[in-house]
């Protein structure tokens, strides 16, 4: 599928921030169907059992791809978790390269829902998942403004991801 355009980043989100240590550092991009996608490794730090990603880390990234879907048409606005369900498949290894995607299920004037999936590069579905979304102003949320926490561009050249 082909990507439009890349979405940003930020400095200290556990799965975008590119200034945490621990973090994922995963790139997302807006595709050209609506949805969302995104490209990433989970390593050791991330572990649960030796060779096994924490499902609480598959878990944010579902609710990461599921707050992101929102910033594909509307990224000036923000969002947050109201509920989320996340379904485990297969074990996920650290170290090797995943994606993910993430779509609008239901879509209201303050609230929607996503549906997520995280695979390997071969298509093999690892998770899934579905999350309600609260749309609020980020005044409501946090002191800074989007601007100032997603103001990391890592440009790349990805130009499509197979889903």
């Amino acid at each position: 599928m082909k990507v439009i355009s890349k979405q940003k980043n930020s400095h200290m989100c556990l799965i975008c921030g590119m200034d945490n240590k621990a973090g994922v550092r995963g790139q997302f991009y807006n595709m050209e169907d609506g949805s969302v996608g995104g490209l990433f490794t989970f390593r050791s730090e991330h572990q649960s059992y030796p060779g096994r990603v924490h499902g609480g880390m598959l878990a944010t990234m579902i609710d990461e791809l599921a707050g992101r879907v929102l910033w594909v048409d509307s990224p000036d606005k923000i969002a947050v978790t109201m509920d989320i369900n996340v379904k485990y498949h297969k074990p996920v290894p650290y170290d090797v390269p995943l994606k993910g995607r993430g779509v609008f299920t239901k879509r209201l004037s303050r609230a929607y829902t996503a549906y997520c999936m995280i695979s390997d590069m071969d298509g093999n579905l690892l998770a899934d998942g579905e999350a309600k979304y609260l749309i609020m102003p980020a005044e409501k949320i946090t002191d800074a403004t989007l601007d100032e926490e997603l103001d990391v561009y890592i440009p790349d050249e990805i130009k499509e991801i197979e889903f």
